[in-house]
């Protein structure tokens, strides 16, 4: 792997030379490409100067500042950004350490891993890490990355330094109307039958963690490829439309979670035996208790005849 970047991460006096790698590879996803409907040609995106109406090649390519809603432009050189007085250009200072349960998941972007840049940063590395790990806090801090400055939150993962870029709190957006304007009211047994539903979920399986749209997709493509129809093996279909008894369908999603789980058959199978040795042990009392009504009263004609004789 090679670095994207290379900086100093500034903890007190303490400087840690490190690298950082791309911690995700969105090549692996699905992507499309535009074409022609009517022949099939590649659309593809041409730089074009919007005065000359011509074409232009990357090295024509420079950046520019848009400093309003107007149309003006103004061109910035490197030597430009260069000139920024950036402290976090070369440097990530850490300016606090939080519990990473403060951090707002809408803040987090893309993420790298840190490595060591130098024999040196070796000692300090796993001192930071290990400090953090001990401490269970994560470092938060500011760093310009391509460009431009964002804030960075470091944390330890299996053994390493992991950094997260951070959106600003000014990028993330209110929830004006996205709340409804009246609030529903759920009755307690139904959050409690949200709760059994939410214990009745097993623990991910590497089938979840599965990419499927993205093969669904490569047996289409060899499907058109190969003129035959495509071949999908046979799901189980997803229950849709409104839900209109909440609390039927939260049991009904418990009853299904256990059956795909096999437990529903032997919780049945249990509950079926319990029931059936109730029967027996009532049909048992009920036997008994004939039986030893018929003695008390075979008991009381003989008692009666016995009198009889006597006087």
């Amino acid at each position: 792997m090679r670095p994207t970047a290379k900086f100093s991460i500034s903890f007190g006096l303490v400087t840690i030379p490190v690298a950082a790698y791309n911690a995700t590879d969105t090549s692996a996803s699905v992507s499309f490409v535009r074409i022609h409907t009517a022949d099939g040609g590649r659309v593809r995106n041409q730089p074009v100067c919007s005065l000359e109406g011509v074409e232009i090649t990357p090295d024509e390519i420079g950046r520019g500042y848009k400093p309003g809603d107007g149309d003006t432009v103004v061109p910035l050189s490197d030597e430009d950004l260069d000139a920024l007085p950036l402290p976090t250009a070369k440097t990530l200072t850490i300016l606090a350490f939080v519990a990473g349960g403060d951090i707002d998941p809408l803040q987090m972007g893309k993420g790298y891993y840190l490595g060591i840049d130098s024999p040196a940063a070796a000692k300090p590395y796993v001192l930071l890490r290990e400090a953090m790990e001990r401490h269970q806090r994560v470092g938060l801090g500011k760093i310009a990355l391509h460009g431009r400055e964002t804030l960075a939150m470091i944390r330890p993962m299996e053994g390493a330094l992991v950094m997260q870029v951070l959106l600003w709190p000014h990028q993330i957006r209110s929830m004006d109307g996205v709340l409804p304007e009246r609030q529903a009211e759920v009755a307690r047994n139904e959050v409690s039958a949200a709760e059994a539903l939410m214990d009745s979920f097993g623990e991910l399986s590497e089938d979840d963690l599965h990419d499927h749209y993205r093969e669904s997709l490569e047996e289409i493509v060899a499907a058109k490829l190969a003129h035959r129809e495509p071949e999908f093996p046979a799901g189980e279909e997803q229950p849709a439309g409104e839900v209109m008894d909440l609390m039927a369908a939260l049991q009904d999603s418990v009853r299904a979670a256990k059956r795909s789980r096999g437990e529903d058959e032997e919780a049945g199978s249990g509950r079926t035996a319990k029931k059936n040795t109730a029967k027996k042990s009532t049909a048992k009392k009920s036997t008994a208790t004939k039986a030893a009504a018929k003695k008390q009263t075979a008991a009381k004609k003989t008692a009666g005849r016995g009198g009889r004789r006597a006087g």
